[in-house]
C-alpha cells in the first residue's frame, strides 16, 4: 500500500523554491511514496508547471486565491488542512516559511509534528538530528492519523527537473479564513545576491570584521563569487549583520557547495548549521581557533589582506 504525501511548495510567486525539490527527495526516500505537490498562489500556472518538472512528483494541485498572493501562515495552514484528508504524511521545508507554516497545520489536524527530518524510513518513522546534530533520533509516531513534518533541507540533494511532467490539477476548497491576520508590507533588505539557505555558494563573517562597515569587504567579495553572505551569531549579536543572515543552530542550517568562514572562530552552535556544506574555507589570525579541526581549506592571516587579494585574484 502506498503512503500519500503532500509536500506544500515554497515559492515567490513567480519562481519555485530550491527547498521544494529536497522535500522531493526526502519523500522519494520514502519505497512506495506517492508524492504531490500542492501550489498555493494568486496565480500558480507558473510555479505549478516548475512544480511538475521535479523527478518523482505524481502530480501537482493548484489553489488559486488573491490572498495566497503572500504568504502568510494563518491564511494558507486552513486551505492545507482542508486538502489534507486525502494524506498520510504532510510536509514542507525547514525553513521561515516551512516552520512557521506547517506548525499551525499540525496544530490546526491536532496532529502530531516531526521536525528536522533527516530521512523517512517508514509511514510513521522518521530520523532527525538532536543535541545541535551530534546525535540522531529515531522517532516513530503512535496511532493512525496523519503526520506533519518539516524537512531538513541540508539534508537532501534536490530533486532533478527537466526529466518529467506530472499532471497539474486545479484544486477547490471550502476553507474559512482569518480576518484577524492580513499582509500590510514586508520590509527586507534588497539584494540581488543569491538566497542564503539555498544558495551554492555562501561567505560568512564573525565578529572579527569589527563593524557593519567591516561587512562591507565580505559583499564585495561576494559579489565577485556570486555568493549569499552569511554571519556568526556573535556578528548578529554586536549589531554587524542582521538576523536574516545569522548561519548556526539558532540561525539558518545551510548545506552549500562552497562555504568560507570569515573571522569566525567556530562554535558548535555555527558549525551545527554548516556541517553538511561541501568543501568549507576557513580564514582567520588565530591558528588554533575551532574552525580550522572542520575546514576543508585554511588560511592563517590578517582577514583584512586576505579577502582583497582572493577577490583580485578572481577573473
Amino acid at each position: 500500500m502506498s503512503t500519500r504525501i503532500l509536500i506544500v511548495a515554497e515559492h515567490d510567486g513567480k519562481k519555485l523554491n530550491p527547498s521544494t525539490a529536497k522535500c522531493v527527495a526526502c519523500a522519494r526516500g520514502l519505497s512506495g511514496a506517492e508524492v504531490t505537490l500542492a501550489v498555493l498562489a494568486r496565480d500558480a500556472a507558473a510555479v505549478a508547471a516548475q512544480a511538475a518538472q521535479l523527478e518523482g512528483v505524481a502530480r501537482v494541485l493548484t489553489l488559486e486565491n488573491p490572498a495566497n498572493e503572500h504568504a502568510l501562515a494563518a491564511v494558507l495552514a486552513p486551505q492545507i488542512v482542508a486538502l489534507a484528508a486525502a494524506f498520510d504524511i504532510l510536509l514542507g521545508p525547514s525553513t521561515t516559511f516551512g516552520k512557521d507554516l506547517m506548525a499551525r497545520v499540525a496544530g490546526l489536524l491536532d496532529a502530531p509534528q516531526v521536525s528536522d527530518i533527516m530521512a523517512i524510513e517508514s509511514a510513521r518513522r522518521f530520523r532527525r538530528p538532536i543535541y545541535a546534530g551530534n546525535a540522531i533520533l529515531t522517532v516513530e509516531a503512535a496511532g493512525e492519523g496523519k503526520i506533519v513534518g518539516t524537512v531538513r533541507i541540508a539534508s537532501f540533494e534536490a530533486a532533478a527537473a527537466g526529466g518529467a511532467s506530472a499532471p497539474i490539477e486545479k484544486a477547490s476548497v471550502s476553507a474559512t479564513l482569518p480576518t484577524h491576520t492580513r499582509f500590510i508590507s514586508v520590509s527586507a533588505a534588497k539584494t540581488d545576491r543569491p538566497d542564503l539557505q539555498t544558495a551554492s555558494r555562501v561567505v560568512s563573517g564573525g565578529r572579527a570584521l569589527g563593524s557593519a562597515e567591516g561587512f562591507r569587504i565580505l559583499y564585495s567579495l561576494a559579489d565577485r563569487m556570486g555568493a549569499a553572505v552569511g554571519a556568526s551569531r556573535a556578528a548578529v549579536d554586536a549589531g554587524y549583520a542582521p538576523n536574516e543572515m545569522q548561519v548556526g543552530q539558532t540561525g539558518k542550517i545551510i548545506a552549500p557547495e562552497l562555504y568560507v568562514a570569515v573571522g569566525i572562530s567556530g562554535a558548535i552552535q555555527h558549525l551545527t548549521g554548516i556541517k553538511d556544506a561541501r568543501t568549507i574555507v576557513a580564514i582567520n589570525k588565530d591558528g588554533e581557533a575551532p574552525i580550522f579541526e572542520v575546514a576543508d581549506y585554511g588560511l592563517v592571516g590578517d582577514l583584512f589582506q586576505i579577502i582583497p587579494e582572493i577577490e583580485r585574484l578572481i577573473s
